[in-house]
């Protein structure tokens, strides 16, 4: 906002037009939501709330790991991706600084900062929704580092080679109104570029094998037990995105293992996979398998099963089937499932 001259009405009964009806409803667990303001190249502010009830923003390098920096012109504020940011950030974290001469990435710095070592402490990890705020706006900070890495390396990274670019040049001559002034590569994750190439490429795989034989979801369970047993006292799986992101990882690298190596479905051609999060903050992976030899319609039983696996046969099946593919109960037996509303029963349910 230009100032601070303004008011914030929340309607929580509007909703959008032309958008799903249930997108912003209010959340009905315990998560976490966090908004960055602003554009990543823009520079964060840290305000202390005084003991008299004032704020003040820091201006400049006042005070750090017990030293005093004089105002030196040039030093109005503290950046980010200072070292000091984060002592004075998060002064109960770092309530000792973490002073260091040692001079590398961000990316780097802080995956050592958040790795879980054995025989050692991580307080970091035992912040709950503190740690959280750390990691996004962590996060922020890794993702403003790489932004105005390309920012400051456009020639270096040969953007003026790109086709349409220089066409429009050469036919207008005005650079100033063409595109942007900063070109992503296609290197940088999340781009138009990035997601482009990926778009490519599984296009590229279906025009050479053909449409895919299977598309499996593989989703996450918050309660599978190597997530629970790496938990700190207290601590449930919405505390550690971490180890619930970890412990997806290996499992999604187990289960291709077993797909592609074991030849469950058969002798896999090749496969591909897309991670997504979902809203509350689970991933899950859309997986695309082309079989050597293809499922013929009258093999399909023998694949896909709908059924509820027979308690006698298969128990331990039967649990697991009951327990996390059915879902309910609600209505009358359940008013406080989350797929009711004003005590009827939804159509769908979001975010499960």
């Amino acid at each position: 906002m230009p100032s601070d001259n303004y008011k914030i009405v929340i309607k929580a009964n509007k909703t959008p037009a032309g958008q799903h009806a249930r997108r912003f409803n209010a959340p009905t667990i315990d998560e976490v939501a966090v908004v960055v303001v602003g554009e990543n190249l823009e520079s964060h502010d840290i305000v202390l709330h005084r003991r008299n009830d004032r704020l003040q923003r820091i201006n400049f390098f006042f005070l750090a790991y017990g030293k005093k920096f004089l105002h030196q012109p040039g030093n109005e504020r503290i950046n980010e991706t200072h070292r000091s940011y984060d002592a004075l950030q998060y002064p109960i974290i770092f309530w000792k600084g973490s002073e260091t001469n040692k001079k590398v990435s961000s990316m780097d710095y802080y995956s050592y900062s958040l790795m879980i070592r054995e025989n050692e402490d991580n307080h970091i990890l035992k912040c709950r929704r503190l740690y959280h705020k750390y990691v996004v706006d962590m996060y922020v900070k890794i993702e403003t580092e790489r932004l105005t890495f390309i920012r400051l390396n456009q020639t270096k990274l040969r953007s003026e080679e790109y086709i349409h670019l220089r066409d429009a040049i050469n036919t207008d001559a005005k650079a100033q109104n063409v595109g942007q002034m900063i070109i992503l590569p296609a290197t940088y994750i999340g781009s138009t570029r990035h997601m482009h190439e990926y778009a490519q490429d599984a296009m590229s795989y279906v025009r050479h094998y053909g449409t895919a034989d299977l598309f499996i979801t593989f989703t996450c369970n918050p309660q599978w037990i190597e997530i629970k047993q790496e938990l700190f006292p207290g601590q449930s799986p919405i505390d550690r995105h971490d180890i619930t992101a970890r412990v997806f990882s290996q499992k999604l690298k187990y289960l291709m293992d077993f797909i592609v190596k074991h030849y469950v479905f058969g002798e896999t051609g090749c496969w591909m996979y897309s991670v997504e999060w979902q809203k509350r903050g689970l991933p899950h992976a859309h997986i695309l398998i082309w079989l050597v030899e293809k499922i013929r319609p009258n093999e399909v039983d023998a694949v896909i099963s709908a059924e509820i696996p027979n308690v006698q046969l298969d128990p331990e099946l039967h649990e697991v089937v009951i327990k996390n593919m059915i879902h309910g109960p609600c209505g009358t037996l359940n008013q406080n499932s989350p797929c009711m509303m004003d005590g009827n029963v939804q159509n769908d349910i979001q975010g499960r």
